[in-house]
């Protein structure tokens, strides 16, 4: 026998010996140690040269087997409960033999008994027997990060970084940040991976070296929650390669209101090329997120044609195409999603985790246009195909939202009240749904003393208090409104639809409007691209007599996001200059995208133009 390879036959005779085997210790061997305990005993065994002349042949066999029962009697201890004993065996033996397996096993074993210092010395007993061994040196790499012990992880990454081939170099950057993901000092751990790629950042052999090296600085500091820095490595990276991947998908993380330079670096390479299908998907639901709808179907349509077998481009802009009633368009989207999906799941097969979310989504989807078609009873065909538990609040919500509309509301209130509570967040839910259906009925009295109750419960939660000043608005309460709103920019400084909701109040009742003006400016501070804040400001200037910019203000916004709120105010402003063509044309498109919206059927009404 190899003494080389024992742990192979030590694996194959333990399954015949271990069953009837009684208990067996190592004698005088110590247990393994929690982290911190000192050098375990192992440390103290003295390496034995094996003699393999022609001489010492008997003496070589002889110790071939005392080594094939150290092994096994290490394997046997470590199996009966005894990690500690088990461990000074097999790191003996490893030792002994120069086995990698063996080393490998003698780490295993300490990790197991969640002993960090022993696996930690028996992975620098490999390393320090074979130097040139990667896989050893990678476990006292990850070995001393999952110790914390950031300070001593230099040396090996450097060693890892120096073993590392040339083509491989960007797979390894890529390793790094998730590899520190967990350590407590993130500051420490960035500063030591910097000086490792101080190489590549500089001046790469390779120009996607040094885009793969600035990444990996990039996810560092956005760890590190340095988001200036982020984006500083993020440009830094695209300038060495505009076609990767990785500056883009850092840039995307970034993308909002506080960090609007993070845009231009997506854009840059979504023109570079023939992008990511998944980048631009990225991206599209961006801008959707941010209300910025007509430019994120501008992306889904560019998806959609670089990438037409992209199914879930087409759920996206089916999903948008409902929402701006584009109902007949939508119907052929989301038609293109199934046959697309179908095509992908195994005939007989059963979509995946992902496969299923996606589906379950189409079929709601087609229920919302079946019901705005006026067929009550495809609807409720499309909800009866979904069997995903996770769509079940979904699901139920849309059926409660059928029945209301066939007048029995209590019954639909029932069943959204009894659906199983499966996760904690699932009572949040299941309360905003049952809101959310007395709004959609115009019973706002019980919507706010649902949400008044819900309050009670969790006074912490802004998008609950938020909610509740917009059920005292529509109640005619708004000095509650007021005081409601003014809480929440109390205990969320930040929370930039509560600055938008009290200075549109006070514009659209000629009330304070200065104040009006900065609490809107406020809102756009945060988000300067919303459209429905953009609304606000606009409908501040109308209310101030500014009609020219308050005509200018409306027209972009309702480029930015066709809605029929934002169309009752252009057309309103539009009206008001003499424009009366311009403004029926404006109503119209926004009585096609919602002939029930009761900002657009008041304006119409009080200004006595037929819809």
């Amino acid at each position: 026998m190899k003494p080389l390879r024992l742990a192979a036959a030590i694996a194959a005779a333990l399954a015949a010996l271990f069953a009837a085997a009684p208990t067996v210790h190592a004698q005088a061997v110590p247990t393994i140690g929690p982290a911190g305990s000192g050098p375990a005993p192992a440390e103290q065994i003295k390496r034995t040269p094996i003699a393999l002349d022609n001489a010492g042949a008997a003496t070589a066999e002889r110790r071939d087997a005392e080594l094939f029962y150290e092994v096994l009697l290490g394997e046997m201890n470590v199996g009966s409960g005894d990690p500690g004993a088990g461990f000074a065996l097999l790191l003996d033996a490893a030792r002994k033999t120069h086995d990698p397996e063996l080393y490998k096993r003698a780490v295993e074993v300490a990790l197991r008994a969640k002993s960090g210092d022993a696996a930690l010395l028996a992975a620098r007993a490999w390393k320090e027997d074979d130097p040139t061994s990667r896989d050893a040196n990678r476990y006292v790499l990850q070995i001393l990060v999952a110790l914390n012990r950031v300070s001593e992880t230099a040396e090996p990454l450097d060693r890892e970084l120096a073993l590392t081939e040339p083509r491989s170099r960007a797979a390894t950057y890529a390793a790094i940040p998730p590899l520190y993901a967990r350590v407590t000092d993130k500051r420490a751990a960035l500063d030591l991976v910097e000086k490792a790629l101080a190489g590549d950042l500089q001046k790469p052999a390779v120009p996607a070296d040094g885009a793969a090296a600035w990444v990996t600085i990039g996810r560092m500091r956005l760890a590190a929650g340095d988001d200036a820095g982020t984006l500083d490595a993020a440009r830094r990276a695209q300038a060495f390669d505009p076609k990767a991947e990785g500056p883009a998908i850092l840039a995307l993380e970034l993308m909002g209101p506080k960090e609007p330079q993070a845009e231009p670096i997506v854009q840059r390479y979504l023109t570079s090329g023939k992008p990511l299908a998944e980048l631009r998907l990225g991206y599209a639901r961006a801008l959707s997120d941010a209300q910025r709808n007509a430019e994120a179907a501008q992306q889904l349509q560019a998806l959609t044609v670089e990438h037409p077998e992209f199914p879930e481009g087409w759920l996206l802009i089916g999903a948008q195409q409902v929402e701006d009633g584009q109902y007949d368009k939508a119907d052929q989207s989301i038609q293109t999603y199934l046959d697309l999906l179908r095509a992908q799941i195994p005939e007989g097969g059963k979509p995946d985790e992902a496969q299923a979310r996606g589906q379950a989504q189409a079929y709601l989807l087609m229920s919302q246009i079946a019901e705005k078609r006026g067929d009550l009873q495809a609807a409720n065909g499309w909800l009866e195909r979904i069997d995903s538990p996770q769509a079940l609040i979904a699901v139920q919500t849309r059926k409660a939202a059928l029945l209301a509309r066939q007048g029995h509301m209590a019954e639909a209130r029932r069943l959204i009240q009894q659906i199983p509570e499966r996760a904690p967040s699932d009572a949040r839910l299941k309360l905003m749904a049952e809101v959310q259906l007395l709004r959609d009925n115009n019973q706002h009295q019980q919507a706010y003393t649902l949400l008044a109750q819900g309050l009670t419960k969790t006074p912490e939660d802004a998008d609950l208090r938020y909610d509740l000043a917009m059920s005292a608005e529509k109640l005619g309460r708004p000095d509650e409104m007021e005081r409601l709103l003014r809480q929440i920019i109390e205990q969320k400084p930040d929370y930039y639809q509560a600055y938008n909701a009290l200075g549109y109040s006070l514009a659209d009742r000629g009330l304070r409007l200065p104040e009006a003006r900065e609490l809107i400016k406020k809102a756009l501070e945060f988000a300067p691209e919303d459209p429905f804040i953009t609304d606000s400001l606009g409908w501040v200037e109308f209310r101030a007599g500014n009609r020219e910019e308050a005509a200018r203000i409306l027209e972009r916004a309702f480029k930015s996001r066709p809605d029929p709120e934002i169309a009752a105010h252009l057309g309103e402003v539009l009206w008001s200059l003499g424009q009366q063509d311009r403004a029926k044309a404006v109503w119209k498109q926004g009585l096609q995208l919602n002939a029930q919206n009761d900002t657009l059927l008041q304006t119409l009404k009080r200004l006595r133009v037929k819809p």
